[in-house]
């Protein structure tokens, strides 16, 4: 018993190195003479240093700061009120800086080029939103105004937009059904339905006090969202989403505007399905075409198209695009009018369309609870198209642009433009396109284009009396070209991710063939359901190294990658967290070969099978008898093996690990080690590092620097210098066991083999 506890005291390493030491002064004084020497020179880089470092003290919350922050910010002085409407009118900063000799000619230019475009869309997309065409003209003027003030992009036009236009249609019919109006009766009629609940309110009137209301209430959503700075939210439309909705929309326009081409009176038709029974509608009713709109759309289509096209391919070279829209629309207009098309051929015209302006109303506050949702939808599509296009041209022409005050700028240009018979708007890309290709500098084209509108308004509106609807329909439809071309990049989108394909499919259908607001509901859960996805089942792998580098990539992916001997290194390409545990393990079983629970049921199993009787002679007789039962135990139960000791985990793809994600790495270590397998983390991100000292991975370590891996190299340097240690301690502690110590050792160590 005193030699065995003398000899448990004995330290084998420094021991073995003594001996080690003096046999080799006896073969070659010299060279241990120089291997001293050396001993006191730097060491090589091959061999593992812990890198210790030094962080800084987490910030301690105080209600005091907090208190004085919230004092300071709302300190009113001279200099915070200049500032503060210096950021709410930025319009205060450029236009004392404004160049009139280098930029007045372009803004002048592309001003009236876009106010031209403006009529006839105008026009259309007022009957598109189930307006009268005086509504859009007052839209597109009013809007360009505020948000001239309160932009921060200089190139954005805003105005009304088709998505939004077919929205808010869809928004006005379900009411006007609610309130008593059939949607095949005429402007004309009177239904039992009230104005602020005292004035009778035809369908015209009744369509447009819905549509302020609903306008009110989307510029809310947009000023309080840009107040509270939620300009994230738009993130969770992707650009795939977005076109997707974009197509699937321009669809149900298209449906939406055919009974105009082929004049037609059909029911309309909102909500679940609306496309597909429209389209059933009309070949019902397709023996009842008229004729002359079917030509006058077909000609207008011809003449438009093409030149539209070529405005396209040469806008480069081009200085100013070819309206050809306003042409045709001034010349169907005189023919109506000349040859008597409405009495002659019962073709629709617009009718009478009043000059100047109406008294402000204040929108029906009765109708907020009925529109509350529709204004959500609205709301977000109108902030994502303007933030995203005053990203995209900021960027472009390098000025900066501030997401949250653009929300606000186009939330006050909805929520002012509804106390003046104006219904939603938000930038357009064809508008913003034709303005920033024709030299626009500044929002000063803005006020050139709502200049042109404002002599539409006063005197030319009359003129358009005569003019037929298929031909405003032509312009709609012919607008949606660049939504519908988005089909012909679906084989290139498939190519770069099959993911954002299935995600712009799912939302071009749902859009069109369910509904405009289901769809983009559907789109963002199926994007995040996908995101969710690819987080639960991400690329699982075994790193090896790269030849004579410290570099550790992919077995499978790259050519002559060696793995380190007996160190297996396992790469998660995303966070850890609840809903991945599951496949995190069964990954990490399958790549490494070794099922540790699996592994210690087994041994378990031969521990039990290999016990023998109770042993009451001396103990050297005894382990002769678990000698001979062991041997015959396992030539049943096979012997466990495998080439590893040691699993690091890289975790720098971890972003975050929840209460799971700890728990399932603590869990998987106690397994391993468990089996004599050690588990080590490399890569993790400061965040992570915290939370794993915090949340106690460090509970029954002996060495701090377990945590301290920066590197997967670090680690691997780490787990050989271990290896190598335990090695040479096992060999010091044979050569120091007497011949029957050394029996009892190699007796145990089978037994702990089985």
């Amino acid at each position: 018993m005193t030699y065995h506890r003398l000899y448990k005291s004995i330290d084998f390493t420094i021991v073995k190195i003594c001996f080690s030491y003096l046999g080799a002064m006896e073969s070659d004084p010299a060279k241990c003479s120089n291997d001293l020497q050396s001993s006191h020179l730097p060491k090589s880089s091959s061999h593992y240093t812990p890198i210790k470092l030094e962080e800084y003290e987490p910030p301690v919350f105080s209600a005091k700061k907090l208190l004085k922050k919230a004092k300071e910010s709302c300190r009113c002085g001279r200099q915070s009120i200049i500032t503060f409407f210096f950021n709410l009118f930025p319009v205060l900063e450029w236009l004392p800086r404004y160049n009139v000799k280098e930029q007045l000619l372009g803004d002048i230019i592309s001003g009236l080029l876009v106010g031209i475009v403006a009529i006839p869309q105008s026009i259309s997309y007022s009957i598109l939103a189930s307006q009268d065409p005086i509504y859009g003209l007052y839209t597109n003027f009013f809007c360009a105004i505020v948000y001239f003030f309160m932009a921060t992009s200089h190139h954005n036009c805003v105005g009304s937009f088709g998505v939004l236009c077919l929205m808010i249609g869809e928004s006005v019919n379900r009411q006007l059904k609610l309130a008593g109006f059939e949607a095949d009766v005429g402007a004309s009629s009177v239904a039992n339905a009230t104005l602020n609940g005292t004035v009778a309110c035809d369908k015209s009137c009744y369509a447009i006090t819905v549509a302020t209301t609903l306008t009110f209430l989307v510029g809310i959503y947009q000023i309080v969202l840009g107040v509270f700075q939620m300009g994230f939210i738009s993130v969770y439309l992707s650009e795939p989403l977005l076109s997707g909705f974009v197509t699937g929309s321009s669809l149900t326009i298209l449906t939406s505007q055919m009974n105009l081409l082929l004049g037609l009176k059909i029911p309309r038709h909102d909500g679940v399905g609306s496309l597909v029974l429209t389209w059933f509608e009309l070949f019902r009713y397709i023996w009842q075409t008229n004729i002359c709109d079917l030509v006058t759309s077909l000609i207008a289509l011809i003449l438009i198209v093409p030149i539209k096209e070529i405005n396209n391919f040469y806008r480069d070279k081009m200085k100013a695009p070819f309206p050809m829209e306003l042409l045709v629309v001034i010349a169907g207009t005189l023919l109506s009018h000349f040859f008597n098309f409405k009495e002659r051929y019962k073709s629709k015209i617009c009718g009478n369309i009043p000059t100047g302006f109406k008294q402000p109303v204040v929108p029906d506050l009765s109708l907020l609870s009925n529109v509350a949702l529709d204004a959500v939808p609205i709301a977000i599509i109108g902030f994502a198209m303007t933030v995203s296009l005053s990203d995209i041209f900021g960027k472009k022409h390098g000025y900066p642009v501030r997401a949250n005050q653009e929300m606000i700028a186009i939330g006050m240009g909805n929520l002012i433009p509804s106390f003046f018979y104006c219904f939603a708007s938000c930038a357009a890309l064809s508008k913003t396109l034709l303005k920033e290709s024709t030299g626009c500098h500044t929002q000063i084209s803005s006020l050139i284009s709502s200049f042109v509108l404002l002599l539409v308004l006063l005197w030319i509106a009359p003129l358009f009396y005569s003019l037929q609807t298929c031909i405003l329909g032509v312009v709609t439809i012919v607008n949606l070209r660049g939504g519908l071309r988005r089909f012909s990049d679906t084989p290139k989108m498939w190519r770069i991710s099959k993911t954002d394909t299935v995600i712009w499919w799912v939302t071009m259908l749902s859009s069109s063939l369910i509904s405009t607001e289901l769809g983009l509901l559907i789109g963002v859960c199926f994007s995040l359901l996908c995101i969710i996805f690819r987080t639960q089942r991400p690329r699982a792998t075994l790193l090896g190294k790269v030849s004579n580098s410290e570099i550790y990539e992919d077995q499978f992916n790259y050519k002559r990658i060696n793995s380190v001997a007996n160190i297996k290194i396992f790469r998660f390409d995303t966070s850890l967290y609840y809903a991945n545990k599951d496949y995190f393990k069964r990954s990490l079983f399958q790549k490494t070969g070794v099922n540790p629970s699996l592994v210690a049921a087994i041994q378990q199993k031969a521990e039990a099978g290999g016990k023998s009787e109770n042993c009451f002679s001396s103990k050297f007789s005894c382990l002769k008898a678990t000698k001979k039962e062991a041997k015959k135990a396992s030539i049943n139960i096979p012997v466990l093996s495998f080439d590893m000791h040691t699993l690091i985990i890289d975790c720098g793809a971890m972003q975050f690990l929840d209460s799971t994600g700890l728990n399932v790495l603590k869990e998987t270590r106690q397994d391993y080690k468990k089996i004599g397998i050690q588990v080590l983390l490399a890569n993790c991100n400061p965040s992570l590092r915290h939370l794993l000292q915090v949340g106690g991975w460090l509970t029954g370590m002996e060495d701090m620097e377990l945590l301290s891996f920066h590197s997967i190299h670090a680690a691997v340097q780490f787990a050989e210098k271990q290896s190598k240690a335990q090695r040479e301690s096992k060999v010091v502690e044979g050569s120091f066991l007497s011949p029957e110590a050394q029996d009892l050792s190699k007796g145990s160590s089978l037994n702990e083999s089985l």
